[in-house]
């Protein structure tokens, strides 16, 4: 499976526990929804990303990619420190010039 570009710079950094690096897969305005939060541009995005890192250690692994709409789906097993785990989530992208524009996780 080839992912996007963006796509696999935050699964890569993600995997490397490289905040800077995942951020910076995001456009300055770029929104995640994630556990009924919503987190706002770069600062918000660190924040969530780093707090779920450490509560979960979580691992990211890509299963499949779906694209519909402007929305690449990527299926993936999370596994980490959380009931549950591992478990499959959908993590949606919205993609524009070259940087996540907008990423929700959801079951």
């Amino acid at each position: 499976m080839t992912l996007p570009a963006p796509i696999l710079a935050y699964i890569d950094a993600d995997r490397r526990s490289d905040g800077a690096a995942l951020v910076a897969a995001f456009a300055p305005d770029a929104v995640v929804r994630d556990e009924g939060g919503s987190y706002p541009g770069h600062d918000a995005i660190d924040a969530w990303w780093r707090a779920a890192k450490a509560k979960y250690q979580h691992v990211i692994e890509p299963l499949e990619l779906s694209e519909t709409d402007g929305v690449a789906k990527v299926r993936a097993k999370v596994s980490g420190q959380f009931p549950g785990s591992p478990a499959t989530l959908v993590f949606a992208f919205r993609i524009e010039s070259g940087r996540i524009a907008g990423l929700e996780i959801a079951p």
